[in-house]
């Protein structure tokens, strides 16, 4: 999803205190890794006699990992599932001990089996990854024998060197080495990135493609991640680098595979769409191909050439098997499985030996939930106790109490109370006149990365939130603007949450005490915004006069669609997001006296 990205000097400040955590190393330069021809048991169906014309490729997927390597917690942490009598049940799912442990069941019995990510495997990451650059994913993902993964917006989080560094090796250029005696190694598996180009040379920045082999057995992989990167990635994430039209793209990579004799073909593509139902059994092909889908991978679907048979995708968080017909009109599956880990999704590709082509009206595909009810992976156990050794100085720092669940990331509404706490903290922390004299703060939704949830994650008790759990929350520690706006752009601002390019998706921003309105879904564009109901501290937004707004970095860069809030002026800049929450956090609860979920009676909604 949309969010603001982990700024590298905020990782700096947080390593520097716990000194000694880290041992500083030169930067290595590894070889690029590759695909791995990896075995899952023997072939299929040679030996003495004719090999069968035809042999079931098994194709594991899944995307939107994050980073999340121990099993997300609250409302987040859970998958929904519609039962037979239509009742909906909340699973408690993922966490890379169990999906480890599902991806190797599944393998099982599969000669040929291949795993594929759609994006966004790092970035947004809980502080177990995230505090160090989430090299502890890419070593787990290494460890989960991943064969090749799309590039999604957040592997852009912290620029392209860095990018190349997960793929390639080497210690941190900054922070060096973590272990002593380690250094980091990088990715086994290609990450491709088809549309994105060298502003300079043209070139693809890594792999457009990859073409994984097994006993003659040949399928291509093309990853791409959406066009819209830029929009919703920082300026710095994204400089020097240019980012192409998804079916363009992966059109004409389909060709370059064609001619080299690569007839069966997978998109990865880091964008997605949005199901009818949140249920990840649900049947979005009822009553027909597709029906139950929407958004924009439905229109990428159609424009793909019938040369691929299948796409992986991503982005949205949400979990479906679907078929959308492609330009020829046939059905071709599209299938997302969720976030976190939560799902994984297993397609059987039949492919005939006689053609070197999927048999595309054989593909079946289904999610599975990755349980916890399951045995733990040993092996991914011992790297996630490992890694937190190295984070429990900062990770186990109280923050603060809670009396109940904060709900955030897993809030379905508008706005959600976590939204209301962050805006606050904002508002708060840059309100007095040397700080900014903020007037009113504005948080985009998608940096709302988890909930804050009263059951304790560790040994600190219920109702604590530790600097761990409070990093999970708002993971980029985004430095903070504080900038002149018209009251005309905070209204236009507003519109713009619900028209442009958010109004298919909107984007609410969650908004600290004291500013109320209207929304009525009812309307369409930016008129769902009631302009006469927009009132701060009971006042009417006045369109000429100047108001002090607090927002990250990138909303003030106009990021998420957001260009109004681009044109801010006198612009001072903060402490980072991750600071101001912690220090309301601190200002406002005791062991004695919790923070309660505050109440959500800012946005008045009309449906």
């Amino acid at each position: 999803m949309s969010a603001t990205p982990q700024k590298k000097r905020a990782s700096r400040r947080v390593l520097a205190a716990a000194a000694g955590l880290a041992t500083v190393g030169a930067l290595v330069a590894a070889m690029p890794a590759g695909a791995h021809d990896r075995g899952h048991g023997g072939g299929h169906g040679h030996g003495h006699g004719h090999k069968p014309r035809t042999v079931d490729v098994q194709l594991l997927s899944f995307n939107d990992l994050h980073g999340n390597l121990e099993p997300p917690a609250g409302s987040a942490g859970n998958v929904s599932e519609t039962q037979p009598d239509g009742t909906v049940k909340a699973i408690p799912a993922g966490g890379v001990e169990y999906l480890a442990t599902s991806l190797r069941n599944a393998r099982k019995g599969s000669p040929y089996s291949v795993t594929a990510a759609g994006g966004d495997m790092v970035g947004a990451s809980p502080l177990l990854s995230g505090l160090f650059h989430d090299e502890p994913t890419i070593e787990a993902l290494n460890k989960l024998k991943l064969d090749v993964s799309a590039v999604g917006n957040h592997e852009f989080d912290e620029g392209a060197t860095e990018l190349a560094r997960l793929q390639n090796g080497g210690c941190h250029p900054v922070e060096g080495c973590y272990e002593k005696g380690r250094k980091f190694k990088g990715a086994d598996f290609p990450y491709l990135a088809a549309n994105v180009t060298k502003e300079k040379t043209g070139k693809p920045l890594l792999k457009p493609y990859t073409v994984w082999k097994r006993n003659g057995v040949k399928i291509g992989f093309i990853g791409v991640t959406l066009e819209g990167t830029p929009d919703i990635v920082t300026a710095n994430g994204v400089k020097g680098l240019k980012f192409h039209d998804e079916v363009e793209t992966i059109n004409k990579y389909a060709r370059e595979l064609d001619r080299k004799g690569v007839k069966s073909i997978v998109a990865l593509i880091h964008e997605g769409g949005a199901p009818a139902s949140t249920s990840y059994n649900f049947d979005c092909d009822s009553p027909g191909a597709g029906d139950g889908i929407s958004g924009p991978i439905v229109d990428i679907a159609k424009g793909i050439t019938p040369k691929v048979d299948a796409l992986v995708t991503g982005h949205t968080h949400q979990a479906y098997v679907c078929t959308v017909p492609d330009p020829a009109g046939k059905p071709r599956m599209v299938t997302s499985a969720s976030s976190f880990g939560k799902l994984y999704t297993d397609t059987t590709l039949t492919y005939d030996r006689r053609t070197n082509d999927i048999v595309r009206t054989s593909v079946k595909s289904a999610n599975h939930v990755v349980t916890r009810d399951q045995p733990k992976a040993a092996d991914m156990t011992s790297l996630i106790e490992r890694w937190n050794k190295l984070a429990a100085p900062i990770a186990n720092r109280p923050q603060g109490w809670i009396s109940a669940d904060i709900n955030g990331r897993g809030s379905t509404a508008p706005e959600k109370p976590l939204g209301n706490v962050i805006a606050d903290a904002q508002l708060e922390g840059l309100a007095p006149a040397d700080k900014g004299g903020a007037e009113v703060a504005f948080m985009n939704p998608g940096g709302i990365r988890a909930d804050l949830v009263h059951k304790a994650s560790g040994s600190e008790g219920d109702g604590v939130v530790t600097y761990g759990e409070a990093f999970t929350v708002q993971p980029f520690t985004n430095m903070m603007n504080v900038v002149d706006l018209t009251g005309a752009q905070v209204v236009t601002a507003l519109q713009q949450q619900v028209s442009g390019p958010n109004e298919a998706s909107p984007k609410i921003l969650q908004v600290s005490k004291g500013l109320t309105y209207t929304l009525d879904l009812t309307k369409t564009g930016a008129a769902r915004v009631v302009t006469d109901s927009i009132k701060l501290n009971g006042a009417a937004i006045d369109p000429a006069r100047t108001y002090r707004v607090a927002m990250n970095e990138f909303l003030a860069g106009g990021g998420d669609g957001f260009p109004a809030l681009g044109q801010g002026t006198n612009k001072l800049v903060g402490a980072s997001d991750l600071d101001l929450f912690n220090a309301y956090l601190a200002a406002h609860s005791t062991a004695a006296a919790p923070l309660a979920p505050p109440a959500t009676d800012r946005i008045t909604v009309v449906r």
